[in-house]
């Protein structure tokens, strides 16, 4: 039995000037393609999303680096399923598949540890 304890991982996203850019319908492929990616993030072994935060109501515009649009925070097993994860950005197709999601936001990956305070 492995004593390896999880890696918090805070995945930060910033949406980009590619996606302000786009019309509606682009806008909507790439809502639809951002869902399967957090969906594909959720589904991967071992990974245990512990919460979603949007900062969209009080941030407006492209956010090219901090403070990002939104977070995910989990529990991932190993380095391996935190770059699987980034994956997601590279790989997803949005509308025809002309372009993949990275083009409209990105990611930055926080790896850390669990706090564990005193009692």
């Amino acid at each position: 039995m492995s004593d390896k304890k999880l890696h918090r991982v805070l995945f930060c996203i910033g949406i980009n000037q590619n996606f302000m850019d786009g019309t509606k319908s682009e806008m909507k492929d790439v809502w639809m393609a951002f869902s399967a990616m957090m969906q594909g993030i959720a589904e991967l072994p071992g990974v245990n999303v512990l919460g979603i935060m949007d900062d969209d109501r009080i941030m407006v515009g492209p956010s090219p680096n901090a403070p990002w649009t939104c977070y995910i925070m989990a529990d991932v097993p190993d380095l391996e399923t935190v770059t699987a994860a980034c994956d997601f950005f590279r790989s997803t197709p949005v509308g025809d598949g002309t372009y993949s999601l990275w083009k409209y936001c990105r990611v930055e990956a926080r790896i850390g540890r669990e706090l564990e305070v005193p009692a």
